[in-house]
């Protein structure tokens, strides 16, 4: 069964984190947890585990490498777990920039393939 990707806008992302005060990127988190998981087949990755793991000091740290993790396996550029990790927690922004780039990238790709095969079919 293939992963729908869903492509988000970057702007209305910003708007809305700003407008829900930040849980905004608590449901981000998840969801591209969520569709990370269905692109690299990983059947123990645990986007609902690690969402909870966000609320929990020191724990919020093995969630967000297990993120990083998960995105390395699925980059294109092979983005290094590592440098996700410390980049996320330095400045979470450029990861949710970097990896919402990408995941738009794969929907547009998606998008096109699902079009055509309409139009063949």
């Amino acid at each position: 069964m293939p992963v729908y990707i869903k492509k988000r806008n970057m702007i209305a992302q910003v708007f809305l984190t700003i407008f829900t005060l930040g849980i905004y990127c608590i449901y981000w988190f998840y969801q591209v947890s969520v569709e990370l998981k269905g692109i690299a087949k990983d059947e123990n990755a645990n986007p609902t585990l690690w969402t909870v793991l966000l609320f929990i000091p020191f724990a919020s740290i093995y969630s967000i490498y297990k993120f990083s993790e998960l995105y390395e396996k699925v980059s294109k550029e092979q983005m290094n777990r590592w440098l996700l990790f410390v980049l996320y927690m330095v400045f979470s922004p450029a990861v949710w920039f970097i990896v919402q780039t990408d995941l738009n990238r794969r929907a547009d790709i998606q998008f096109q393939e699902q079009a055509k095969n309409i139009s063949t079919g």
